[in-house]
C-alpha cells in the first residue's frame, strides 16, 4: 500500500522529544546508562584505577571512550573531554556527541558534569545536551523498523548548589537541539510527501502548538501580491506554490521589543533545475533538500517562544518546487517581482535568487531593524568554502558581525565573503532592469550583489548555506544527510540581536574594503 502525503509526518522529531533533567546524586538517575567526562591526563573516578585506563589506551582526547562496570554494576562510559585547560562548549558538546553515540542501543542515559576552569555549569549543560541529543537523531518514518531506539531522557548528574544553573543550561540546550532536529525533519522529508502546501500545514501546526502566527499566502494571493519571482519558478510545477509568513512577538508583559529582525528562508522543496535540467548525478538526487533555508527559519522560529526571545522576528518562507514542463519560466524569459522590478532569466537553476528575491522587497515593506536571508544558494559558494562552512555577506558590518558571533556559538561555521560590488554590472541586462546569473567567475558573489538589489539599502546580511546544509558522511553531532544548518544558528542570532547602527550600513569586510566599491 503506497503511502499517502497525508499520512507522512515530516516532523517525527518533533512528537518525540527527549526527556532532559538535573539531579544532584547519580542514584537519583534511573537511566541504564551513566556517562563521566574525564579530562586528558585527568583523575578518573575512584572505584576505576589510573592503570587501567592506561592500560587501555585511554587518555581523555575528545572522541575517545571507555566502558566499564560502575558501582552496582551500571554501565559507565568513561568519554574524553580533552586538556582541562582548554575545554570550551564546542568540544562538551562533541564530547557528549561521542557519549551518546556509544550507548546507542540505550534510550535512556545520564551523565555527570565535569570539573573545568573554563566552563560554566550553565554554558557545559547546555553543550552536553545539545551534543548527545543532535548526535542520537535519525530520521526513519519511511523505514519498518528504526535502526536503533530514539534517545528518550538525559539525566544531568551534578552537586545541588549548580542545579538551577544547570537547569537553565538543559532547557536552553533543549530547545536549540530541537530546532535542529525539526530542521533535519523537514529536509530530508521526500519532495513528494512534502511540496509547498504540505510545509504550509505544518507550519500551522507549529504554530499553533507554539504561539507563532502563521499567514500562508496562495497561488492566486501571491499573483495579486505580484510576487513574479516565486511564481516564475513555480511556473513549471503541477504542485502551486506558497509564501508562508511567521511572526514571533514577545510577551508585552516583559517589555517592549529589543529589536525587529525579519528572516528570509529558499524553500525549493526539489529543484531540477527546470528547463536548465541538472545532470541526473548524487547531487540532483540531494535536491530535496534545497529547502533548507526555509526549514531552518521555521525550526528556528519555532523555538523562540520557549528560549524568551526579547527580539520580534518576522520570516518568510518562499517555497516551491523548481520543475521542468511545457509551462515552464523558460531561458529568455522576464519575471516581475514584488515592487515592479523585471528580471531577465538567463539560467532557470538559479531560481533560489527568484524566490527570494520576492520576500526580500516584502521585508522592506514593513517596520524592521535589519534583513538576514538563508539558503543553499550556489555551488560556487560550496566550491570556495568546502563542505563544512557557511558564506556570509552583507551590506552592514556590525550586523554580519552579529551573523558571525551566533555561528560562532551554535559551532555552526560561517566566513564572510565580499561584497565586492565592482561586479555588480555583469548582472546588467539588455532586456530588463537586471539578470539572474553574472559571468562564470564569482558566482556566490552575483548572487548576493542580486539579492542586494532589492533590500532598498536595509542593514541586510545573506547566508549562503549550499556546502553544509548535508553531510556525506556522519561526524560526531553531525548526521549523514541532511544536517538542519542554520537553526541553531538563526535562534542564537534572535537571542542576541540588537538593531546594527545606521552608520554601519554599506560598511565592507574588514581588512579589503577596496573590494566593495
Amino acid at each position: 500500500m503506497a503511502l499517502d502525503a497525508e499520512d507522512f509526518d515530516p516532523i517525527p522529531s518533533w512528537g518525540r522529544s527527549c526527556d532532559v533533567s538535573v539531579v544532584a546524586s547519580a542514584d537519583g538517575a534511573t537511566a541504564a546508562v551513566l556517562g563521566v567526562p574525564i579530562a586528558r591526563g585527568g583523575e578518573p573516578p575512584e572505584w576505576l584505577g589510573a592503570a587501567d585506563l592506561a592500560a587501555a589506551g585511554f587518555q581523555g582526547k575528545v572522541g575517545e571512550t571507555f566502558l566499564s562496570p560502575g558501582p552496582g554494576g551500571r554501565p559507565v562510559v568513561l568519554y574524553g573531554i580533552g586538556p582541562a585547560d582548554t575545554v570550551g562548549v564546542t568540544e562538551l558538546r562533541d564530547a557528549a556527541a561521542t557519549f551518546a553515540l556509544a550507548a546507542t542501543a540505550r534510550a535512556h542515559l545520564a551523565t555527570t558534569l565535569p570539573e573545568t576552569d573554563r566552563q560554566g555549569v550553565e554554558s557545559a549543560a547546555q553543550a552536553l545536551v545539545e551534543g548527545a541529543l543532535m548526535a542520537r537523531y535519525s530520521f526513519d518514518p519511511l523505514k519498518a523498523e528504526p535502526a536503533a531506539p530514539g534517545l528518550a531522557s538525559l539525566t544531568l548528574v551534578l552537586p545541588e548548589a549548580a542545579r538551577a544553573d544547570a537547569e537553565r543550561g538543559a532547557r536552553r540546550g533543549w530547545w536549540l537541539a530541537r530546532a535542529t532536529l525539526l530542521a533535519r525533519d523537514l529536509a530530508n522529508s521526500p519532495p513528494s510527501l512534502l511540496n509547498a502546501a504540505r510545509i504550509a500545514e505544518c507550519a500551522l501546526d507549529l504554530g499553533r502548538e507554539t504561539g507563532l502566527e502563521v499567514e500562508v499566502f496562495d497561488q492566486e494571493t501571491l499573483r495579486r501580491m505580484g510576487c513574479g519571482g516565486l511564481l516564475g519558478v513555480n511556473a513549471g510545477s503541477v504542485d502551486e506554490a506558497r509564501m508562508i509568513k511567521l511572526s514571533y512577538t514577545p510577551p508585552a508583559a516583559d517589555g517592549p521589543p529589543r529589536g525587529r529582525l525579519t528572516l528570509v528562508g529558499k524553500g525549493i522543496m526539489y529543484d531540477s533545475g527546470g528547463i536548465s535540467l541538472k545532470p541526473s548525478d548524487a547531487v540532483h538526487a540531494t535536491m530535496k533538500n534545497d529547502m533548507s533555508g526555509a526549514g531552518a527559519v521555521l525550526a528556528a522560529m519555532s523555538v523562540l517562544g520557549g528560549l524568551g526571545c526579547r527580539t520580534a522576528v518576522t520570516g518568510y518562507l518562499m517555497c516551491t518546487d523548481n520543475m521542468p514542463s511545457g509551462s515552464a519560466t523558460k531561458l529568455g524569459d522576464v519575471l516581475w517581482i514584488r515592487g515592479g522590478k523585471t528580471v531577465e532569466v538567463l539560467n532557470t537553476d538559479a531560481e533560489g535568487r527568484l524566490v527570494m528575491a520576492d520576500a526580500l522587497v516584502l521585508a522592506t515593506e514593513e517596520p524592521t531593524d535589519a534583513i538576514v536571508d538563508i539558503a543553499t544558494l550556489t555551488g560556487a559558494c560550496l566550491r570556495a568554502l568546502g563542505a563544512e562552512i557557511a558564506g556570509v555577506f552583507g551590506n552592514a558590518q556590525g550586523l554580519v558581525d552579529q551573523v558571525l558571533d551566533a555561528s560562532l556559538k551554535a559551532d555552526e561555521p560561517a566566513w564572510q565573503l565580499p561584497l565586492a560590488r565592482r561586479y555588480r554590472a555583469e548582472l546588467d541586462s539588455d532586456l530588463a532592469d537586471i539578470k539572474n546569473m553574472g559571468g562564470p567567475n564569482g558566482g556566490a558573489i552575483h548572487a548576493a550583489l542580486f539579492l542586494e538589489d532589492f533590500v532598498a539599502g536595509r542593514p541586510w546580511a545573506h547566508i549562503d548555506i549550499a556546502g553544509p546544509a548535508q553531510n556525506d558522511r556522519a561526524a560526531s553531532w553531525r548526521p549523514k544527510g541532511c544536517t538542519g544548518f542554520g537553526a541553531r544558528l538563526l535562534a542564537q542570532l534572535a537571542l542576541d540581536f540588537s538593531p546594527p547602527e545606521a552608520s554601519e550600513s554599506g560598511t565592507a569586510l574588514h581588512g579589503v574594503s577596496e573590494v566593495t566599491r
